[in-house]
């Protein structure tokens, strides 16, 4: 083979790797922006460490008296911020609704063109924070916890995979993709740290050798 055709041979090659290359990023999953970053490992062991212990108390629990989902801006409310800040090429019509976009669940790894098909988690469950000290609290005060945008507390997920989780915290349930594990507890210990949350000795116990890997 003459050094030409050899040159011209490896430059093709180039090409379609560099072809190959791009076709598998653009039909990667993107997850757009997702909740905002929790605190590192390292900060959410210290958070965990502070947090106190306690045996959970469900007395009383009603999810209406966690008032969701408020006005945020304009025509859009809770649920249609996080849609929109979760997704993909998101539209949305005069009411703010989505009509049209792309959602990829951190929480199973499916990606999702209908909004429909996701619900608004609250990371840590409404009834675990009633549980945990929200009892107390003043509505208001629930009513900042069930819709918070600025700590890492909503995400857009899998409508049946947020179910499945319900109210259950990281000792019995955990998303069912590992790689976002890590993210997972330390948002959960984050959000539960910043309210002034209490954990149950098996939720603290699970905790801890998860974000030892953190």
């Amino acid at each position: 083979m003459s050094k030409f055709y050899a040159r011209r041979r490896v430059s093709i090659l180039a090409a379609l790797s560099g072809l190959i290359a791009s076709v598998a990023l653009f039909n990667a999953p993107t997850a757009s922006a997702a909740l905002p970053t929790p605190v590192s490992g390292a900060t959410a062991r210290s958070y965990l460490a502070q947090l106190t212990v306690a045996t959970e108390d469900r007395t009383g629990y009603d999810r209406d008296l966690f008032p969701h989902w408020i006005t945020q801006s304009g025509a859009c409310n809770t649920r249609e911020t996080v849609l929109k800040r979760d997704g993909s090429g998101v539209v949305t019509d005069s009411s703010c609704a989505a009509t049209s976009g792309s959602w990829y669940s951190q929480y199973d790894g499916a990606t999702w063109t209908a909004a429909s098909d996701l619900d608004i988690d609250h990371l840590v469950p409404l009834a675990e924070a009633w549980d945990s000290g929200a009892d107390s609290w003043t509505t208001s005060r629930r009513q900042s916890f069930a819709n918070d945008l600025t700590r890492p507390q909503l995400i857009a997920v899998t409508d049946n995979v947020n179910q499945a989780k319900g109210d259950q915290d990281p000792a019995t349930w955990m998303p069912s993709r590992t790689a976002y594990r890590c993210t997972y507890v330390r948002a959960w210990v984050q959000v539960k740290y910043y309210y002034g949350l209490s954990v149950d000795s098996a939720e603290k116990s699970a905790l801890t050798n998860y974000l030892a890997g953190c």
